[in-house]
């Protein structure tokens, strides 16, 4: 597996997440050796949704009004209906995602996280995938959709849920530590 030592890896969250879908990314990516800082709105706590009810609280690393995309190498957005819907309504989390993207850093979407990329304009023309449900809405913003459990298209590494998870962390780690990104196309 290739090592992110010295990389810096933003998760970007708010109430709602999906609970495995922020925790195994956390996970995953601190095992391959990053540096891996929850950012949110808020400070303190963030509470996920673990399928069917609230789970459980995560700390909130990094308050969104004090970071920068700058300050991290890679993006991730987890998924759950509530998280993205909250965060796509808020300028300041769409303008740290579209910088990302104007940065040529990975980003990373799983489940109803593509929301964030149809809001920045960034699902226009790349292939993606999402949970079924917003396969309409990414479609109709001009993504080129696809049922695959992970997609990448010049660093945008997009998977549709929970089960996907392994093979969405993989490719994550395999695009930030490959750097190939930084060939990617405005």
């Amino acid at each position: 597996m290739p090592t992110l030592n010295g990389k810096t890896i933003a998760i970007l969250a708010t109430h709602g997440y999906e609970q495995s879908e922020l925790e195994e990314p956390l996970k995953q990516l601190r095992a391959a050796g990053a540096e891996v800082h929850v950012v949110s709105p808020e400070e303190g706590e963030i509470k996920g949704w673990d399928k069917t009810d609230w789970g459980n609280p995560v700390k909130v690393d990094r308050k969104l009004s004090d970071v920068s995309a700058s300050d991290y190498n890679a993006l991730v957005l987890p998924g759950g209906q509530i998280n993205p819907d909250v965060l796509r309504v808020d300028e300041n989390a769409l303008a740290f995602v579209k910088t990302f993207w104007e940065a040529k850093k990975p980003i990373g979407a799983i489940c109803h996280a593509p929301w964030l990329l149809i809001e920045t304009g960034i699902v226009k023309g790349r292939h993606v995938t999402s949970f079924k449900s917003i396969k309409t809405d990414v479609i109709n913003a001009g993504g080129l959709w696809e049922d695959s459990e992970v997609v990448c298209d010049q660093a945008l590494v997009t998977s549709r849920n929970p089960g996907d998870l392994d093979a969405f962390c993989a490719k994550m780690i395999e695009e930030i530590a490959e750097g190939k990104h930084e060939k990617r196309a405005a």
